[in-house]
């Protein structure tokens, strides 16, 4: 992944939304300017840093570009996420069980 924040990257709507788009495979830059109130420039712009980012990535087809999600630059920020779903699991155990104790000794009175 690039030097570029992939999480703040995404924390931009346009950009949020076209990376959504590609979520079902390839698109041209004129097919997701079809689908978002911005221009087709405006979508090169989003795109390139999204590209910078590592998050998608371009392939040449023909005359134009096809851009999709870099598997790997997903991969990057699902490593990144998961340490927050293990850290929120671990205090999600330690409440479970606390819960579990109180209730146990309010039985036993």
């Amino acid at each position: 992944m690039a030097n570029v924040d992939p999480i703040a990257t995404l924390a931009d709507p346009s950009r949020k939304r076209i990376f959504e788009l590609l979520k079902s495979g390839p698109l041209h830059v004129g097919r997701i300017a079809e689908q978002l109130p911005i221009s087709r420039a405006a979508v090169s712009q989003h795109l390139k840093v999204l590209k910078e980012a590592g998050l998608v990535q371009e392939a040449r087809e023909g005359n134009r570009n096809a851009y999709s999600i870099d598997p790997k630059g997903l991969a990057a920020v699902q490593r990144w996420l998961d340490q927050f779903w293990e850290d929120g699991l671990s205090a999600f155990k330690v409440e479970a069980e606390a819960t579990a104790r109180s209730k146990q000794r309010r039985k036993r009175r």
